[in-house]
């Protein structure tokens, strides 16, 4: 699969981009061709399916990407190629302004999502630094895929304040809905409240992290793992 159409110009998005609070993101809907993510949600894995990776604790509740998906499906895997190709890497920068990103040909924590009902993920600021590649962690882009979506499912995407005391953007997870955002020590979010949706369906997302050598000097930290502080809700 080549990369799909980018139904948005980036340039034009780059100043909402930057200024929004409460940390650089952008909400974009129908950035992808329906019948492109169609393809994949035709073939989407079930939540029963072996190969996921399953978390089950008190900070999440969900189904990892997973393993050898590179292998097993060629709708999947040519449209995860395509997300780290010299194209959507440029389309990226244009947007964001953050130059000489560099994708994860490994994925590792990205890839497929899935969520059941009940599951969460709880508020975190997410790692900072690629072990195998030796990078700095600086951008995520959320894919979804589910349709008819209704508020009442829950599900909502959470980017919360510095302070933790609340969210100050909640993003519902609806079909061809593209959240990207930059990721730093003060970057928290999650989706912390379990899930409402009926038994039959699930939370289905695309996760891409993007890396690069170096980042400024005001977003420096020694590497971490995923951080789950305390919030206003969860204490």
């Amino acid at each position: 699969m080549s990369l799909p159409t980018l139904n948005i110009d980036p340039e034009r998005l780059r100043q909402a981009y930057t200024s929004a609070k409460p940390f650089p993101h952008i909400v974009i809907d129908g950035l992808f061709q329906n019948d492109v993510l169609e393809r994949i949600l035709e073939v989407f894995p079930s939540p029963e399916d072996a190969n996921w990776q399953r978390f089950d604790n008190l900070k999440e509740k969900k189904l990892g990407n997973l393993r050898s998906l590179l292998e097993t499906n060629s709708t999947i895997s040519s449209f995860l190629l395509s997300m780290n190709s010299p194209r959507m890497l440029e389309f990226l920068e244009a947007l964001t302004g953050i130059d000489g990103l560099i994708p994860d040909p490994y994925f590792g924590g990205g890839g497929l999502h899935q969520i059941v009902r009940g599951g969460f993920l709880k508020v975190h600021a997410d790692f900072n630094w690629h072990p195998k590649l030796r990078l700095d962690r600086r951008l995520n882009m959320l894919i979804y895929l589910n349709r008819e979506w209704r508020e009442e499912y829950g599900g909502h995407l959470e980017l919360w304040n510095p302070n933790l005391k609340s969210a100050a953007q909640s993003i519902l997870p609806v079909f061809n809905r593209t959240v990207i955002f930059s990721t730093t020590d003060s970057a928290y979010h999650g989706h912390p409240t379990p899930l409402r949706c009926p038994d039959s369906l699930t939370r289905k997302s695309i996760s891409l992290y993007y890396y690069s050598s170096g980042r400024p000097a005001e977003e420096k930290s020694a590497p971490h793992d995923t951080l789950f502080p305390e919030t206003a809700r969860s204490s």
